[in-house]
């Protein structure tokens, strides 16, 4: 006789075929954590927010970002002008949003080349170690010994202002710390049984950092990119505000607020709304790397 199924049975069955075949991944787990991290998805959605804001600044602005208007000078905020205007009678608001198109951009690129530079420098010296490690680290060390933003001056200084320049020297300055993020994270991983096995079959070393010791390192290396990116868009801001980053009339927020600096008792709004955009964005970063260093790490759950 057929065994009969009931109803329980039933949802039973289907509960059991569902957990087989809806195998969880460790990505997809990891992105459940940070879905339940309100804070984290807060700062994601801001700095989502600022980058849709720079891709599309010329919808967003209501002005041109160097158009003058000598007769709407040091205006208060208003209606009109939401951030009011600076000493030029150009609209601040404008010059913020313009903004967003050179401060992310920047923070990120230079993330970007630190990582293909100091990373490539940290696998390498992990994973051949010995005399390797010993020269890499030692050129390291030598280079930490000079204060990040004063080798970003240096930098600028011989280099000149603009954007490249200031990609090159913020760049430069962030190889260091990458460097040895990078190595204590391939450290954790080298020693695994796949290393092994790999270096055992005849794969090529650079296949066994590329496929085997990157991959399961790459967490902790985005969670330390993730917050060099805050670190990088206040480096730029405080190159433009000393004066040897970028300089009028680009529309950069630490350009800006040097700008309003020798008004700051007349229009404290020169100051204010650039440094309350360059807080909320360092903020949110700041949030979503924290956020992204709980999800990564399983035992954080």
């Amino acid at each position: 006789m057929a065994k009969m199924m009931t109803p329980a049975m039933e949802r039973l069955h289907k509960k059991k075929r569902y957990n087989v075949t809806g195998v969880s991944s460790p990505g997809r787990e990891a992105w459940k954590r940070l879905a339940r991290n309100k804070t984290a998805i807060a700062g994601l959605v801001i700095v989502v927010f600022l980058l849709l804001v720079g891709l599309f600044a010329p919808f967003i602005a209501p002005y041109d970002y160097q158009v003058q208007d000598y007769t709407k000078m040091l205006q208060s905020p208003s209606a009109e002008h939401l951030f009011g205007t600076d000493n030029l009678g150009r609209d601040i608001f404008s010059r913020c949003v313009y903004g967003a198109r050179y401060s992310l951009p920047i923070g990120i690129v230079c993330v970007i080349l630190g990582l293909v530079v100091g990373g490539g420098l940290g696998v390498i010296a992990a994973y051949f170690g010995g005399k390797t490690d010993n020269i890499i680290m030692r050129f390291i060390d030598i280079i930490q010994a000079i204060p990040s933003t004063l080798l970003c001056i240096a930098l600028v200084a011989i280099l000149g202002n603009g954007v490249i320049q200031m990609i090159i020297a913020i760049a430069a300055g962030s190889i260091q710390g990458m460097t040895k993020t990078c190595r204590a994270a391939i450290f954790m991983v080298k020693s695994n049984e796949y290393v092994e096995s790999s270096k055992s079959i005849g794969v090529s070393n650079l296949m066994i950092m590329l496929r085997h010791l990157v991959p399961n390192a790459v967490g902790i290396i985005v969670i330390n990119a993730a917050n060099a990116v805050s670190a990088n868009i206040l480096t730029v801001s405080s190159l433009s505000y000393i004066g040897v980053g970028l300089v009028s009339p680009t529309p950069e927020w630490g350009a800006i607020l040097s700008e309003g600096k020798a008004y700051i008792s007349a229009a404290p709004h020169m100051v204010l709304f650039p440094g309350l955009v360059i807080a909320v964005t360092v903020l949110a970063f700041n949030l979503f790397g924290n956020g992204l260093r709980d999800a990564l790490d399983p035992r954080l759950k």
